[in-house]
This record gives C-alpha cells, sequence and structure tokens, in this order.
C-alpha cells in the first residue's frame, strides 16, 4: 500500500507527520498555547514542527477570522514567523502574517488560505511543495522564510483583487455626482484627473513617501479626521486639498507635490458618503504590496465592455509583458550582467553596462495605463541595483565610488508613452510615480537610503493622441538605443470605425491592404520610425497578422527595410489580470535589423508553458523556423493534381428557385415541377445533415416552364426580382431567370467544402457528392469522380496548413481557393500512391456512414470523435505523410509546417 501524499496527511489532519515526515521539518520546540475566547470556549493551539525559528502551529476547529486572529495575536508573542492550521473534520484553514515596516512599526495582516478536504487543490498542494525542505543541505532561516513568504505571503494578489474592486466602486460613486447635463468629456476628464490624485496619496500614505516632514497615513487621516461622516464638506477639502499640493508655501498635510500631478484646477462637485466610504475603505487597502502593473486591470474594471470594445483595448499580464520585454532586449542585458561580474576587470565592464543602461529610451506607442513601461521601468532599475551591489562588493570597505541616491541613471524621463484616451494614460503617468517609489525602497533597504522625490522633478510622459496620427519622434527621437515595445489595439475591418481605417490607410500608403488589422498600423509606423536607426521592437498582436491574404503586404514592407524577427511567441491564449479577460489568441513578434540567435517560443500545449525551439536559424513570418517565405494567392494549384476548385451554384433569385422543408409537399404535387427538383446543399446542410431542395431548371424543357403553374409563378418571380436589381449584369440576366445566375455544378461526382468551419474540428470537414446534389454558394465545390480530392483535403497536413495559410472569420477557418488550396505543397503522386490515398479517403467514408446518428459536425467534435473514424483518419495520414517524408506521424504542428514550407520552396522554384 502507497504511503499518503502531502495532501492526503492534511487532508487527514495529520499535519505533524506531514512536517516531519514529507516535508522535512524538524521537531517541535515550544509548549502548547492555550487561549479562552470571549464565550469561554478554550482553544488549544500545539506546536507540530519549526526550523530556524519558524514554527508551525495546529489548532483543532475553525472558530472564524476574528477569533483566529486573536489565537494568532497570543501564538506571535511566543513566535515572530509561524503558520497557524486551524482545522476540523471538512475543512482547514492556514494563516501566516503578511507585514508590512514602516517607521519603525510593523503593521500585519493575517493571510488566510482555505482547504476543502479530498477537493483537487493544485493551489495548495503547489504551497506544500514550495516549503518542502532538501534532504541533502541546510537552510538558512532568510532562505527558508522566503519560501513560506512565496507559498503563503499572497496578500498582494488579494489586495489587488479588493483594489481593483475600490477603484470601480470610488469611479462610480464619484461619477454619479456630476449632473446628468455635464459634457461627459469633461466629466470623464476631471474623474480621471481625481482618481490619479488619490491613487497617488493612498500609494503614497504607504510607502514612506512623506519623510521626513509629513506623518505616515496622512492622507487617510485627513479623509478620516478632518472631512465629517455625511461627505457633505469632503469635495471642498479635496480641493483645498489638491490646491495645497501645487502650492510650494501653503500649509498641508502632506508634502508639495506638484510636478504636473496637481497643477491643474479641477473642481469636484459635491459627493456623498458613499464615495467618502469607498476612499476610507481603499485607504485600507496595503497599497505598497500592489504592483503597478496591476492598475490596467483596475481601468478594465471600472470601464464599461462596450467602452472597451470602440478602443480595442486588452490588457496585458506582466507574464505576458516579460515574454516580450525579457527575449527583446531585457534577457541580453542580464546575461552582460553576468558576464561582467566574472570579468578580470569587472568594476569596467559594470560601469560599462551601468552607462547602457542610462542611454536605453523606452516608448510604449499604445500604452493604456502603463503596463510595458511600468514593466520595463522595474526590470532595469532591478538590474541597476544589482550593478550597485556588485560594485560595492568589489569595493569592499573602502567608500564608495558612487552615491545611491544621486548616481541613478535609469530615470523616469527615459520613459515614454502614447494613449489616445485620457483615463489610462493618466493612470500610467500616476503608476510610474508608484513603482518609481517602490524601487526607490529597494534602494533604500540596501544601502539605507534613497533619492527624495518631493516635489516631483521628473516624470515619466504620455501623450494623449492616437499613436497612427502623430509623429513619434515628437514624444522620443529615434536613436540606437530606442526601444518600442506593446500592446496595440486588436480590431478587424468590421470592427474599427471609419477614421481608424482612414488612420490605417494613411499609414500603410500605397501598401494598404484591405484585410490588415488596426494593431499592423504600429508595425508600419515602427518601421518609419526607425528608418534611420537600428532598434528594437516588439509587439503583441492578434494571430490574424499571420494569417489568410495579409501576411504578404505586412511583411513585405517588414523585409522591404531590412528587419528581421529576432523572436517569437507563437500562437498562445490571451491572459490577462482583469475580469472579463479578452477572448482572443495572440503572438508576439520582436525585430532587429541585426539577428544572430533568433528565439522561436512553442506551445504544445494551449495555456502551457513556452517552450524555446533548439537551433533556430531564422524565423519566417509564418513564425517557423526556415529560409524567408510568403506565400502569395495563386490562380492555378501548385500540384495540377489536386485539381481546380469554383465557387457553388449562385441562385441570386430572391428565394423563389429555393424549396424550403415547408413548401416541398406542395412543390412535389405537381408532377411537372417535381421532375427538377434536387438536392440543394450549403454548408448547414453539409455540416448539420439538414435536407433543402432546389429547383434546378438547367436545359428544362420550356413547355414544362409553361405547363406547371408552380414553375411559371416562380420563374416569373425570379425575373421580376432581377429585373429590380441595381446591378446592369443581374437586369440582364433576368432573361434566364430559370436558371442559376452562377452555374458551375460539374457532371460528375464532386467534393463540397464549406467556405467556413469551427477552427475545433481536428479536419477540415467535407463532403462527396453525385453530380445531381446541386451545391449552393455557401461552399466551393470541386469535380471528384474518384474521391482523390476528398482524401487530400481530410489529412492532417492540410489541416496544418489550412491554419498556418488560411484566413479566418473571427476565429472560424475560412477556405480560400488561391491562397490556401492552390497553394497546398502537395507532392506529385504516382499511379499506385494516388490509389492508397483514395482507398484510405473511402475508409473514412465508410466509417461515416456506419455513423447513423450524428451529423457530420457533431460527428468530428473533438469530445465525441468515434474512435473508428479517428482510425480511418489516421490510416490516410499515414500515406500522405509518407509522401512528404514524415515517419513520425506524431509530429508537433510547427514540426509539419517546416516541412509544409520546404515543399512549397520546392514547387514554387519549379515554376
Amino acid at each position: 500500500m502507497s504511503a499518503p501524499t502531502p495532501i492526503a496527511l492534511a487532508d487527514q489532519s495529520r499535519h505533524q507527520d506531514l512536517f516531519l515526515h514529507e516535508l522535512n521539518w524538524n521537531a517541535p520546540d515550544h509548549p502548547p498555547v492555550n487561549f479562552t475566547a470571549e464565550g469561554g470556549q478554550i482553544h488549544t493551539a500545539t506546536n507540530i514542527a519549526s526550523y530556524r525559528g519558524i514554527r508551525v502551529w495546529s489548532c483543532p476547529g475553525i472558530p472564524g477570522s476574528r477569533t483566529e486572529a486573536e489565537i494568532d495575536r497570543v501564538i506571535a508573542t511566543t513566535t515572530t514567523d509561524r503558520l497557524v492550521i486551524f482545522h476540523n473534520e471538512s475543512e482547514q484553514v492556514w494563516r501566516w502574517p503578511a507585514r508590512r515596516s514602516a517607521d519603525n512599526t510593523t503593521a500585519t495582516r493575517l493571510t488566510r488560505h482555505r482547504h476543502r478536504h479530498n477537493d483537487p487543490d493544485p493551489p495548495f498542494e503547489a504551497r506544500l511543495n514550495a516549503i518542502r525542505l532538501p534532504l541533502d543541505q541546510e537552510l538558512d532561516a532568510n532562505t527558508l522564510l522566503a519560501r513560506v513568504r512565496d507559498a503563503f505571503d499572497i496578500e498582494a494578489k488579494n489586495e489587488s483583487r479588493r483594489a481593483s474592486k475600490l477603484m470601480a466602486r470610488m469611479y462610480t460613486t464619484l461619477e454619479r455626482a456630476y449632473p446628468d447635463s455635464t459634457d461627459r468629456p469633461i466629466r470623464d476628464h476631471e474623474i480621471s484627473v481625481t482618481m490619479a490624485r488619490i491613487l497617488f496619496l493612498m500609494f503614497g500614505d504607504d510607502t514612506e513617501m512623506w519623510e521626513p516632514d509629513g506623518k505616515p497615513d496622512a492622507f487617510r487621516d485627513f479623509i478620516h479626521r478632518e472631512t465629517t461622516t455625511d461627505a457633505s464638506t469632503l469635495a471642498d477639502q479635496l480641493n483645498e486639498l489638491f490646491a495645497d499640493l501645487n502650492s510650494a508655501t501653503a500649509s498641508r498635510t502632506v508634502p508639495y507635490i506638484n510636478g504636473g500631478l496637481f497643477n491643474e484646477q479641477v473642481t469636484i462637485p459635491a459627493v456623498d458618503k458613499d464615495f467618502r466610504d469607498a476612499v476610507l475603505e481603499a485607504c485600507a487597502v496595503d497599497w505598497s504590496t500592489i504592483s503597478p502593473a496591476i492598475f490596467g486591470s483596475m481601468f478594465q474594471s471600472v470601464r464599461d465592455a462596450r467602452t472597451r470594445r470602440e478602443l480595442g483595448e486588452h490588457y496585458t499580464s506582466e507574464d505576458n509583458i516579460l515574454k516580450t520585454l525579457n527575449p527583446l532586449f531585457l534577457d541580453e542585458l542580464r546575461a552582460e550582467f553576468d558576464t561582467a561580474r566574472t570579468h578580470p576587470d569587472p568594476a569596467k565592464q559594470l560601469h560599462r553596462l551601468w552607462k547602457k543602461l542610462g542611454d536605453i529610451r523606452f516608448m510604449d506607442p499604445a500604452c493604456g495605463c502603463g503596463n510595458f513601461i511600468i514593466v520595463a521601468y522595474r526590470e532595469l532599475r532591478d538590474l541597476e541595483l544589482q550593478i550597485m551591489e556588485q560594485l560595492q562588493e568589489i569595493d569592499g570597505d573602502s567608500q564608495l565610488s558612487f552615491d545611491p541616491t544621486l548616481s541613478l541613471k535609469v530615470t523616469l524621463d527615459h520613459f515614454h508613452g502614447i494613449e489616445v484616451d485620457e483615463w489610462p494614460a493618466r493612470i500610467a503617468e500616476t503608476a510610474m510615480f508608484l513603482v518609481n517609489r517602490q524601487c526607490d525602497l529597494k534602494l533604500k533597504q540596501r544601502f539605507g537610503d534613497a533619492p527624495r522625490r518631493l516635489p516631483i522633478q521628473t516624470q515619466t510622459r504620455i501623450v494623449v493622441q492616437s499613436a497612427l496620427s502623430l509623429d513619434w519622434e515628437t514624444v522620443m527621437p529615434a536613436g540606437p538605443t530606442s526601444i518600442i515595445a506593446g500592446n496595440p489595439p486588436f480590431l478587424g475591418i468590421s470592427q474599427r470605425t471609419a477614421q481608424q481605417t482612414a488612420e490605417l490607410q494613411n499609414v500603410w500608403g500605397t501598401g494598404y491592404h484591405g484585410t490588415l488589422d488596426y494593431v499592423t498600423g504600429w508595425y508600419a509606423k515602427a518601421i518609419d520610425y526607425f528608418s534611420n536607426h537600428q532598434g528594437v521592437w516588439a509587439f503583441v498582436s492578434t494571430n490574424s497578422v499571420l494569417q489568410g491574404e495579409a501576411v504578404a503586404p505586412l511583411f513585405r514592407r517588414v523585409v522591404e527595410h531590412k528587419w528581421r524577427i529576432k523572436f517569437a511567441h507563437r500562437t498562445f491564449p490571451w491572459t490577462s489580470e482583469a475580469a472579463g479577460r479578452a477572448a482572443v489568441h495572440c503572438i508576439i513578434i520582436g525585430f532587429a535589423k541585426k539577428v544572430t540567435h533568433p528565439r522561436l517560443f512553442d506551445y504544445p500545449s494551449p495555456g502551457g508553458t513556452p517552450v524555446e525551439r533548439a537551433g533556430v536559424t531564422n524565423i519566417t513570418p509564418y513564425l517557423t523556423d526556415g529560409p524567408h517565405v510568403l506565400v502569395e494567392p495563386l490562380t492555378n494549384p501548385l500540384n495540377p493534381q489536386i485539381g481546380a476548385v469554383a465557387y457553388g451554384n449562385k441562385p441570386t433569385d430572391g428565394g423563389n428557385l429555393i424549396v424550403e422543408a415547408d413548401d416541398y409537399p406542395h412543390v412535389m404535387a405537381d408532377p411537372i415541377a417535381a421532375k427538377y427538383v434536387r438536392r440543394y446543399v450549403g454548408a448547414r446542410e453539409l455540416l448539420h445533415g439538414t435536407m433543402r431542395y432546389c429547383l434546378w431548371l438547367r436545359d428544362a424543357d420550356k413547355g414544362d416552364l409553361r405547363r406547371s403553374p408552380i414553375l411559371k409563378e416562380r420563374v416569373a418571380a425570379a425575373t421580376q426580382f432581377r429585373l429590380d436589381s441595381k446591378a446592369e449584369s443581374t437586369r440582364e440576366a433576368a432573361s434566364t431567370a430559370h436558371e442559376f445566375r452562377q452555374v458551375s455544378q460539374p457532371d460528375t461526382a464532386y467534393l463540397c467544402i464549406p467556405r467556413h468551419i469551427s477552427e475545433n474540428y481536428p479536419y477540415f470537414l467535407s463532403q462527396r457528392y453525385d453530380s445531381d446534389v446541386i451545391c449552393s454558394d455557401a461552399n466551393f465545390l470541386s469535380p471528384d469522380p474518384d474521391g482523390f480530392i476528398f482524401a487530400a483535403i481530410s489529412s492532417t497536413m492540410f489541416m496544418v496548413w489550412q491554419r498556418t495559410i488560411g484566413g479566418r472569420i473571427k476565429s472560424d477557418l475560412r477556405f480560400n481557393k488561391l491562397l490556401a488550396w492552390n497553394t497546398f505543397p502537395l507532392p506529385t503522386i504516382d499511379d499506385a500512391r494516388r490509389a492508397e490515398i483514395i482507398a484510405a479517403g473511402d475508409g473514412i467514408l465508410a466509417a461515416r456512414a456506419s455513423i447513423t446518428n450524428m451529423a457530420l459536425a457533431d460527428m468530428y467534435d473533438p469530445a465525441k470523435l468515434p474512435e473508428h473514424l479517428h482510425q480511418a483518419h489516421r490510416e490516410l495520414d499515414y500515406v500522405v505523410d509518407d509522401v512528404f517524408g514524415i515517419e513520425d506521424h506524431d509530429l508537433p504542428e510547427l514540426d509539419r509546417q517546416d516541412i509544409l514550407f520546404d515543399h512549397y520552396r520546392r514547387l514554387t522554384r519549379r515554376r
């Protein structure tokens, strides 16, 4: 019988066994502690394990937050760093004190981690694994403390969620204070300014910003003690406070700030008690623990979904920001730091790197709430701090060759942003003050001092304007150390305003193509911006920029200007810090003119961890490894054996040649009309098995058209419909209104191909029909008398090509005969191999025919795909893969793409 897992031991409340035998802690070293609650109940906390001053306590029962906190306070008199586990038969609560030190005092908040017994709980299991001690080495107290804090000190995450809600509440109550007659742009502007100021003041309370002249928690105390509980005077008092903070001579609650944050006169209207309560509740948040990069999520929480759609806003998580910034420039800087430390003359190399950091200029031209510039600034400041620490170690006990408070080279004015909407721009400016303060506190912890930042003199500049209508040089002059990165808005052609489309057309000029996503305007601007400089740039984009006809016009401009892909993250599902996160799939591409070691990151499983591909020599526009390639539409197939594809038959009849289900019995009752009724297949009928019919009167006997009342009536109605058309060609076709307007029906068995299918299907769905089944123009068709075309399109290799080259409508795959079908690089097939492929295709059709209770769309639902049908496709893939030289039939998509592009290059060279 296997030993219980750590989480099983916890579920059995065997916490001592858990810590001593599974997590490798030491034995307890303190007697039990008793506490008598207000109602007389006695609670006993037992020390069950310890390690270098950190103790773990177990207390039966879950008495509730208040009593748990009281018990913890008693334990705190004996143990500074402690985990206290409250537990009963069904659940347990683990409490850990999260602390913040300021002004020689320590404020403590208990984190609370709840776990239900026998429930899957990966986060809880991860925490247990995080505090497991190695058997082969002794950890020092600080290392263990850091591990426990990483596992249990997640108050910052909880505070961030709470802060987002409170920001939304403040925004809503302040918005309500404005009269309905207030001009909306004026109202939104004033709220933006006010919220940014309050956010700054709350952060200042929690980060010792008012020292040495001001008092801790000065803003909170001002609201709590100096304003009336009914908030009747609060607006006037805030207006006066903000004016004081812009005056160097006024007496004030906190020190003089200025720097642009308080210099604009904004008059807050009378607010109510709800607003005061919201501000006070927000003041209770520990803002020092919250990364300013979370403010984008706060912004998304307070803005309505319609506004987000109009602006194309998608907020980037820190994880995705670092996916962009690390390979773009941060990883190289860190590598230089590691090299400098081991150099024979480390001080010289470190000073050189330090200067390099100071030369960097960074801009996000779609900055939103500033997440990219916040993280870029923080990471560079962290690296700068490491350089300073290393130089101090080199100096040893001698006097430092620099002043930690004056020598900083990474400064706020080196970071810039462009944002079309004022509210997030204000948040971005404020957030940069705040992250600057957090970086200064790290400096103070290391060197004992930090720069004085008040009154504000240096700040980040965010320009409020559309980035596509602005000369970026006026915001940040381009140079060899310039870096551009961000997450511009994603808007397809149907989502854009007329103004946005005009902007896109203007920046692309003669290179404009209607399929280009709005985000590509930033690509064009970046290329123009760096026209005379090297620089590097990268954008998060929707993966639509690498699909369909948009790829060639986008990357033609890129290649013409000598840019190469420096790194890329292939398609991954979007993650955002905010609720209601954007449901999109993204890619990240970084560019440079000189690339020695391109880096390509793939995602073998959706939402999984990226895996860097080894040995990459060049990244193509389709984010594959290999020589440069651009797939252009072709009028004829690369391999003539796969045959031509045409649009289905288009009636242009006002519905008069179509026989709907309700009309079918009536039409069939007319023996003349019944002769001309044919099954009619559109995409819906193909995929979902529904029945529909049409009147196929091509070459019909003219006498029949006169003798049948139904035919006579319907043809007359179709004639009138065409005569009423605004299109001359349609009016000219009125004389043959008994026929479909455009006819492509073959006289042999054919393949019917839907224009769009769901991206979730594992294979591209199509169906063979006899020539008497009429294909509508909702499909494509291709003559396929022997089934070879069906087999080719049903293969995994075609599905990979379609996903890679074909376009999309929303997320659905869009079949494109010129781009995806005619370019499919199927090698020439000999007669024997053709017969094998046809036979394998017949096997798929036979497997489908054996499934009588499911439509095609249901059969290929990944959760329902019958095993024998799946196996039939595998048999087809064995043959088709062999044609491409593939031996491993479980080859990942990225490797299949490499092979397809290699064959494409070979076939196009022969043309």
